[in-house]
Parts: structure tokens; sequence; C-alpha cells
């Protein structure tokens, strides 16, 4: 995700504000916060102007998009996320490490409602927090694979992917907190290398994956 082409109206990091336009920036997001969490990502943009007291013109002049606009909703999330994933260093399995990192992002996904849709567009924003989060993902799937503990076929858009459709199919169902963990788990074992004959690798103590006994 990180090389795919990026609109020139994406949102960019913002340097230099002026003090009355990093007011407006700030207020905007504090009010999209608070329009998508009531009525979900799909939620009328003049809604959120409004909210944050400020023209219509001046949302756009911030975020170009809705999807630069959500980027940026979720930044602080996915920053957190990242450095929390980032501060485990080598103490995780590369395998798990990556199952945690994936189930966090799944319920970032599911921040507000309607957001997984277009989850994997959002992430392809230049804002820090979609950057950083997409690298950690790749660095997380590329340390597993080098492990032999997951497939070397996989590519950090199949995980996007799945992103997307474990958040969705959460959302309908009334005890989402307790699927997300057993679908996500379900997507690794998917994932997981395999030992000759189709039995899946079994990983050692020391991150190696090796075959059945």
């Amino acid at each position: 995700m990180a090389n795919a082409a990026r609109n020139p109206g994406d949102e960019a990091p913002q340097r230099g504000l002026r003090a009355d336009a990093q007011r407006n920036r700030d207020k905007l997001l504090a009010a999209a916060e608070a329009v998508f969490s009531e009525r979900g990502a799909d939620a009328s943009l003049e809604d959120v102007a409004r909210r944050a007291q400020v023209g219509i013109g001046t949302l756009y002049r911030h975020f170009p998009t809705r999807d630069a606009l959500l980027a940026a909703a979720c930044d602080e999330c996915l920053l957190a996320l990242t450095e929390k994933s980032r501060s485990l260093g080598e103490s995780a399995a590369p395998a798990e490490a990556l199952r945690v990192f994936f189930e966090e992002l799944v319920r970032n996904a599911g921040r507000y409602r309607g957001l997984a849709a277009s989850f994997g567009v959002v992430l392809q924003s230049c804002s820090p927090g979609c950057q950083a989060a997409t690298e950690e993902g790749q660095r997380l799937l590329a340390r597993a694979q080098r492990a032999g503990e997951i497939r070397r076929d996989v590519e950090f858009e199949d995980v996007v992917c799945m992103v997307t459709a474990i958040s969705l199919a959460a959302a309908q169902s009334p005890d989402a907190a307790s699927r997300i963990p057993r679908l996500v788990t379900l997507f690794i074992d998917g994932l997981r290398a395999r030992a000759e004959g189709g039995a899946p690798a079994v990983v050692s103590e020391r991150g190696a994956a090796r075959g059945p006994r």
C-alpha cells in the first residue's frame, strides 16, 4: 500500500500553519470525531463544518476529500497503535506480533460505522498515522515471512483486504468484540507457512518454522 499512487488532493502533513488556520483545523478534527462517532463515516461534511463553526470551504481547504478527513481523524489512534507495536521489539514471536497488530487494525477499521468499507483507501493517505501503520504492518509481515512463519506469497494488500472484511463482518454481529479475535486468528492460521505434505508448520521456541514431528 505504501507504493500506491496518491491523488494530488490527498492530505499532506500540516506544517507551518498560521495560528488561526491551525485552530480551524483542530476544530474540524474535533467536530469530525463527534459527527462520525454519532452518524458514521458517511455523515454529511456540511454537518462537520457546521459543528466546527466554520464554512464548508474552510473544511475543504484543510481536507480536500472525505478520505483525507477520515485519515486525519484516525491519525492519533493509528500512531498510538504503531508506537505500541514498535515498543514490543523482538519480544513477541513474529506471527503473534502480526496477529496482535492485525487485530488492533481491525478495531481501528471499525472506529466509525461504515469506515471499514473505505479503510483500505484511507490507509493510502499521506497522513502520518496512515503511513506509520502501513509501514509497521509491512515490517511485521516481512519479519514473519523471514522467520518462515507466514507464507511468502502474502502481500500487505491481502492483509488490508481482510481487515476490511473482518471489520465489516464483525459490525453485523452483536458480539463483535468477541468475534474479532477469533476471526483474526482464523485468518492468521490460514496465512501460516505449511510444511511438506500440507500440514501447518510448527513454530519452535526460537521462532523458526519446522514441519510436524
